[in-house]
């Protein structure tokens, strides 16, 4: 399993390593929301909950789902922009004015990537022109709870206006939080930024990549970045460019956008790893046993970023519901996965402190 870019025709000054403000925004509100995510940033993560006003927090909640899972391509407009070679802004504000430079379908498509389960690698077709892609869409926020409906419903009957509310709310997480920790990673983002373009221009692409993450690998015969993933995806540079931006606040995150049409972006974390926590001794054999079927550990990655109930896991991996909950039940006699019932639905999550007991390598590989 991988993500794979095709590269072919690629130039070089057509690859850019860039931070965005826009982007780590994303990260910062994702780790405020999973702090089981980023164990060394669960001080700052409780000192701004702390000290948040109540009216952002519950704005804060009211769009979780835009971040929870990792974080939403509205965080990273410029890669969607027409021509798939624009740049991250430098500032954050110079970042919200490329939202308005999205299609109202890709706003609303890349704003329902967590919830409506669209063709993401490929062309489809958007909840903004489909009655049946709409109805889906708004069924499966439905399972999420009210509020996540209600604001589904909203982004469908007004895109303009949730392009407003966001930005509003970027601004106010600025103002709340966000500039103080952005004064303080941005000079590392742009000293890494250099390090990788120095990279480039002396010893090319593979060097730049290998200095990036061991898990990406570049196929020169072949034209191909290799992302290694539990997970499937492609992408293609096409006419456009390619994007590295740096991240001080993503570990273990590795990802890549690969949205069909948009410019593909390798989002990775830089400084030192979180430490890691001992494992534990006491269920490590049923433990390590489960999670040794590639099927359950493919069930982990979606479980480690969001709650998913048995018929959702069922339709994104071409399986019944029956052999769904078989594999959770081994899962959960493993005491891996926790799960909670909201009205007649049953959401099952990953209980990613007891993964990280069991080994930082295994954690990292689930949320790259």
């Amino acid at each position: 399993m991988s993500v794979r870019i095709d590269i072919t025709g690629l130039r070089p000054e057509r690859i850019a390593v860039v931070p965005s403000p826009l982007a780590e925004l994303g990260m910062a509100l994702h780790a405020l929301s999973e702090p089981g995510h980023h164990p060394g940033l669960q001080g700052w993560a409780t000192g701004v909950t702390a000290r948040l006003d109540s009216h952002l927090a519950d704005r804060m909640c009211e769009a979780d789902f835009l971040w929870r899972t990792t974080f939403s391509d509205l965080f990273m407009p410029f890669a969607g922009v027409p021509g798939r070679s624009t740049l991250p802004g430098a500032t954050l504000d110079e970042d919200l004015d490329l939202l308005d430079k999205l299609a109202d379908e890709q706003f609303v498509d890349a704003a329902l990537e967590f919830t409506c389960a669209l063709p993401y690698s490929t062309a489809g077709v958007s909840a903004l022109d489909d009655p049946e892609v709409r109805r889906r869409a708004l069924d499966l926020a439905a399972a999420r709870g009210p509020q996540q409906l209600r604001f589904s419903e909203r982004l469908l009957a007004d895109p303009p206006r949730i392009r407003s509310w966001l930005r509003q709310f970027a601004r106010d997480c600025d103002e709340a939080f966000f500039a103080e920790i952005w004064s303080r990673v941005r000079h590392q983002l742009a000293a890494d930024a250099r390090h990788k373009t120095d990279l480039l221009r002396h010893k090319g692409l593979a060097e730049a990549l290998s200095a990036v993450s061991p898990a990406l690998t570049l196929d020169e015969d072949a034209a191909r970045i290799t992302v290694d993933k539990l997970g499937d995806g492609r992408s293609a540079t096409a006419d456009g460019g390619l994007l590295l931006v740096p991240t001080s606040l993503g570990r273990p995150h590795l990802m890549v956008l690969h949205r069909h049409g948009w410019q593909p972006v390798l989002h990775y974390p830089v400084g030192s790893p979180e430490p890691a926590a001992p494992p534990s001794v006491g269920q490590l054999t049923m433990r390590m046993t489960a999670l040794s079927h590639p099927v359950r550990m493919r069930l982990c990655r979606y479980l480690a970023r969001s709650e998913y109930t048995t018929g959702e896991l069922a339709q994104v991996h071409g399986m019944t519901a029956p052999e769904i909950s078989r594999h959770l039940g081994v899962l959960k006699k493993a005491g891996l996965i926790t799960t909670r019932r909201r009205g007649r639905y049953v959401l099952h999550q990953l209980d990613v402190t007891v993964v990280a007991r069991l080994g930082s390598d295994f954690l990292e590989g689930i949320l790259r």
